[in-house]
């Protein structure tokens, strides 16, 4: 079967960029029955050295230093954006114009003035787009996606989840700049709420629906910082901390938490759903088994069973190694570039896409304005 080549382009290239090339490459390889497949056609961000080495390592074709002429592109089909935050919204719009398809990093702009204008955009255009939220390509998770849907676990009560990170317990980190960019509200737009809580709250929308309203507080434990390229020091604007309540449109009650200073912790993303007949719950230090707990088991054999998701017919795993041998966190963007290439010949959205992403950014919202004026908020 002949394939049919999507060139990609590629804006930005840090840690992001690392792992959606990586995608790239291995979707030949373990997803070989795809129609279409992709071509590093080009990468490009501003520091020219870097640029060749990423260039050359990753395998693209050529190279821009100027995202708008990399757009201009005739060879280029699909725009992939992996800048910061203050960014996508204008090389989204861009990229919709000019009828790219669009690949975009999360959270989808800074702020819902931003993720609306960039929707509008995608709307006008009527180019397939699609939002990298991983995680909901790890097996387990989307195992769960798939016990959640079959109704096993009945009417839904409880949803709680957390991302803890301990990597800004520092006073002299300063912020701005390269690599520190997430500490500077200007390019961010906010601190854990749209870096990590973006993750948890569009899986669990994913998973259990909408989000009707929040009550949330945030707190910002370092009030002044140096910026790296003012060299002053300036007051902090990101949420360092955040914790809210929230109640799902199925009437499930929700408990989020998300920090950058719980100390010893890295990376630490769980979640856990409570039904009436059965829970299950997930932790991404494990990220290849699901723990589940069904209530109609016999008495004398209840209680918390795992499931190492491995095996063939669990999600994406007939595409890897045989039963038993696990995968990692960089293969949930094999999964996604995947699904984004099948999504082109179905003709079905590659989920989830900038509309779904907006539903996370209102939410993300909420929270920011439920914490700022200490009352519950609609989303």
């Amino acid at each position: 079967m002949e394939k049919k080549k999507i060139n990609i382009g590629l804006i930005g290239g840090g840690f992001m960029g690392r792992t959606h090339s990586n995608g790239y490459n291995r979707v030949p390889n373990f997803f070989p029955d795809l129609a279409f497949t992709p071509v590093l056609k080009a990468v490009c961000f501003r520091n020219e050295t870097k640029l060749k080495a990423f260039a050359a390592q990753w395998g693209y074709e050529s190279t821009e230093t100027d995202w708008r002429k990399l757009i201009e592109r005739d060879d280029i089909d699909a725009v992939d954006i992996c800048t910061p935050n203050d960014t996508h919204a204008e090389i989204a719009i861009a990229a919709a114009k000019a009828g790219k398809m669009i690949l975009c990093e999360k959270p989808l702009a800074r702020d819902l003035a931003e993720s609306k204008q960039m929707v509008d955009a995608i709307a006008a255009a009527g180019v397939k787009n699609t939002v990298w939220y991983n995680y909901r390509r790890i097996p387990a998770v989307t195992l769960a996606k798939n016990i959640v849907a079959s109704g096993k676990l009945g009417k839904i009560y409880h949803y709680r989840a957390n991302f803890l990170q301990d990597w800004t317990i520092n006073e002299n980190l300063p912020q701005g700049g390269e690599g520190l960019w997430r500490m500077d509200a200007a390019v961010a737009g906010s601190g854990v709420v749209g870096d990590l809580l973006s993750h948890c709250i569009d899986t669990a929308i994913w998973l259990n629906g909408g989000i009707q309203e929040v009550s949330a507080m945030t707190e910002t434990f370092v009030k002044q910082r140096m910026h790296q390229l003012t060299g002053k020091v300036e007051d902090v604007h990101i949420d360092d901390a955040c914790s809210f309540f929230c109640r799902f449109n199925n009437g499930s009650l929700g408990l989020f938490e998300s920090t950058r200073y719980a100390r010893g912790h890295k990376a630490l993303y769980t979640f856990e759903i409570n039904g009436a007949n059965a829970s299950i719950r997930w932790d991404l230090h494990d990220l290849n088994r699901l723990e589940y707990f069904d209530n109609g088991d016999e008495s004398n054999l209840k209680g918390w069973r795992s499931i190492h998701v491995t095996d063939g017919d669990q999600p994406y795993m007939g595409n890897w190694w045989v039963p038993g041998l696990g995968i990692g966190y960089e293969h949930s963007f094999v999964h996604q570039a995947a699904d984004f290439f099948k999504s082109l010949e179905t003709g079905e959205d590659c989920a989830p896409t900038f509309k779904d992403a907006f539903e996370t950014q209102k939410v993300c919202e909420a929270v920011l304005d439920s914490a700022a004026t200490r009352s519950w908020k609609s989303c």
